[in-house]
């Protein structure tokens, strides 16, 4: 869709930190994280929720985003991650989306009030996207012996 912003990221006009790539999604951060390190997971195809995913594209889809979530942590020393989408309701962009967000033991979240946190600028942006990028291509090659 030419007015999608997350259309453009998948298509490579609109720049972003991208964390991974895969036939089925892209990964990048968030560009007004909960916490440093929050991945949104985007389906390469332009559909607005859920249930508007084919049923074909779910488990390559949920794969990636597996694998993202596994890589989030120990990327970025965290203890665990909260894993998020919305559908309608608060989807500040209409393309599905999910959130990979950094969780630690005490970090302040709580429920759903998420505080915002920027990043120091680009260079800490694009080295926290690396960071997350080399352990999901690590545990990618791990899984499934192969790079995607």
């Amino acid at each position: 869709m030419a007015d999608c912003v997350f259309c453009g990221i998948v298509a490579g006009t609109v720049p972003a930190f991208v964390v991974a790539s895969s036939p089925s999604g892209v990964a990048f951060l968030d560009t007004r994280p909960v916490f440093k390190g929050h991945v949104l997971v985007v389906p390469r195809t332009h559909v607005i929720t859920l249930p508007d995913l084919p049923l074909s594209d779910l488990p390559e889809y949920f794969g990636f985003v597996r694998r993202i979530a596994a890589a989030v942590p120990p990327a970025l020393s965290a203890q665990g991650t909260f894993v998020a989408m919305n559908n309608i309701v608060s989807q500040s962009v209409p393309h599905l989306h999910t959130h990979v967000v950094p969780r630690t033991k005490g970090d302040g979240l709580r429920g759903f009030f998420w505080p915002r946190r920027k990043y120091t600028g680009d260079d800490e942006a694009a080295e926290t996207a690396e960071l997350i990028g080399k352990e999901y291509r690590r545990l990618s090659v791990a899984e499934t012996g192969r790079r995607e």
